[in-house]
């Protein structure tokens, strides 16, 4: 049997690739978790699933269907919203309090439970909203422009992009976590994550109204 590495296969993965490089909570989180060298093979693994789920959804489905409804995407940008300034206020709390807080630095950070780091992992990727629009809306939008069964090989180049993007991260983070386990790293990390964080989360609130 043939395997799929057709064009439509590499323009699914290039168009997955391009939507999920840049830096958001998914991302952050997995290059934290890497750097800490905490699960950081579960956390991939549940980022790369969710995203598997969620192309499946888009291109077996939901882009035909029009897309998800206004009080359905309203509800998940206003959940999405709120997670990520929960995370944010904490990624600021480590910053302005590192030495109350054992969060800074790998070797002093308070170790999470297998249990915690599925949860974390998954709310960082079901209560994202930029993840439902990137892969089930965007993805699944995008695999209209392929007839069956080329769509569902755009839709396995997508889910090979994302396997990629995140073994990647996570192998780069988890090489250098050593090298940048310093208190002064930690916090600027915190910093920038709460700042991304909290700026994502006005623009999602921003955009229901």
């Amino acid at each position: 049997m043939n395997l799929p590495f057709t064009p439509a296969f590499f323009a699914g993965m290039a168009l997955s690739l391009s939507l999920i490089m840049a830096i958001g909570p998914q991302n952050a989180h997995v290059m934290r978790m890497g750097l800490r060298r905490e699960h950081l093979w579960l956390t991939i693994t549940v980022c790369v699933v969710t995203d598997v789920v969620l192309i499946a959804v888009g291109v077996g489905g939901l882009a035909q269907l029009g897309g998800l409804s206004a009080q359905v995407l309203g509800a998940l940008t206003g959940a999405g919203a709120l997670v990520l300034a929960l995370y944010g206020a904490q990624a600021m709390r480590r910053f302005l309090q590192p030495a109350a807080d054992t969060g800074v630095g790998a070797g002093q950070a308070v170790a999470m439970s297998r249990r915690q780091a599925i949860g974390a992992a998954l709310a960082m990727s079901w209560l994202n909203p930029h993840a439902w629009l990137d892969t089930a809306v965007l993805l699944g939008t995008a695999s209209l422009a392929y007839a069956r069964p080329e769509n569902a090989v755009f839709g396995l180049g997508a889910a090979a992009g994302s396997l990629l993007w995140f073994t990647a991260l996570g192998a780069a983070m988890w090489r250098l976590g050593r090298r940048l386990d310093s208190p002064a790293v930690w916090r600027a990390l915190d910093g920038l994550v709460a700042l991304m964080m909290w700026g994502t989360a006005a623009w999602l609130v921003a955009g229901l109204f």
